[in-house]
């Protein structure tokens, strides 16, 4: 289902405890930078890459993509090349935060209706770090990266590790448990909205390097711009749209 943000009308949703956040194309527009970056290395070391290349990293866990790129040509260590790719990334993201539209809005939103946000992103903690320093401080609570899991998106696991480290003290903090059906993932690309949907929270997709299809296990919007929390929450009431049954 493809609908815009306003066109959300429903009055019974349950309330909304947290939202997940993806990183990379969901809340900063930081994908220039990665393509940029593997340029760069690949053609350091005489090799060619392309945009199609480029755009199958998209989402993809870290390790991953250094072994693409190690195909390639790239005559590093798995983790040199991704230290490599972090460092770059984070400086030009200190220079200029690319930030997506609609995000820091939403965020700000959230955090005033007292839903909790935790980032969930399989870049690694460097760079998230200097995501999250640049936001108001509270509005997103921890992170979960990339170097924190075993198995990177698309397989649930940092989902998974999110939730878990948000419902250890939410009972505390709000009287109530942490559900899955109350929680929201937003997510950009393929791996990542499948990691979120396996999770078993309701997932929200704002496509922006890669197409992401109709389907019966996330609502697919097309931008963040516009969306508050109390627009966002009215998913809840309809965690599988009706029109993608």
């Amino acid at each position: 289902m493809s609908s815009a943000p306003t066109a959300l009308t429903s009055t019974s949703a349950p309330a909304l405890q947290a939202v997940f956040w993806d990183m990379d194309g969901t809340l900063v527009d930081t994908e220039p930078y990665w393509i940029a970056a593997e340029y760069e290395l690949v053609e350091s070391y005489g090799g060619t890459w392309s945009e199609e290349q480029a755009h199958q990293l998209v989402g993809q866990a870290l390790t991953y993509s250094a072994s693409v790129l190690q195909q390639a040509g790239v005559e590093m260590e798995s983790q040199e090349i991704i230290d490599w790719l972090i460092t770059r990334v984070a400086a030009r993201a200190r220079e200029s935060m690319p930030w997506r539209p609609g995000a820091r809005e939403l965020l700000a939103s959230l955090h005033e209706a007292g839903a909790r946000s935790a980032l969930v992103t399989m870049s690694h903690r460097p760079l998230a770090e200097a995501i999250v320093e640049a936001l108001p401080e509270g509005q997103m609570e921890f992170i979960v990266s990339g170097d924190m899991v075993t198995r990177g998106k698309p397989d649930p696991e940092a989902y998974h590790l999110a939730f878990e480290t948000m419902g250890a003290d939410h009972q505390q903090r709000s009287g109530e448990q942490l559900t899955r059906s109350r929680c929201i993932a937003i997510e950009d690309s393929v791996p990542g909205t499948a990691a979120a949907a396996a999770s078993g929270m309701v997932t929200v997709a704002v496509p922006h390097f890669t197409e992401l299809p109709e389907s019966d296990q996330w609502h697919l919007l097309p931008t963040l711009a516009g969306l508050d929390a109390r627009q966002l929450e009215e998913l809840l009431a309809d965690p599988v749209p009706a029109a993608q049954r």
